[in-house]
């Protein structure tokens, strides 16, 4: 995967970005970097827990960022 953004980053076709796909792929590619040494055919007990960790605190993070931005919209609304 690469760092930057294509094209197609996060599309589902209809040229609407699905912030689902983009936190998914987001976070494979920052659990994969920091986890995964040697890429195998499969995965040793310490990249699965690292993976498994990894990617709780990645989910946690991106509901944190999401209640804050929901949170805010709704006030800004409501001044409107």
């Amino acid at each position: 995967m690469e760092g930057g953004f294509g094209s197609d980053f996060g599309s589902s076709g209809g040229g609407k970005l699905d912030p689902g796909l983009i936190m998914e792929q987001r976070m494979t590619d920052k659990c994969f970097r920091k986890c995964i040494g040697k890429p195998g055919g499969s995965l040793d007990n310490s990249e699965q827990k690292c993976i498994a960790m990894c990617m709780d605190r990645y989910m946690d993070a991106w509901n944190t960022v999401s209640r804050a931005y929901n949170s805010r919209l709704q006030r800004e609304r409501a001044n409107m």
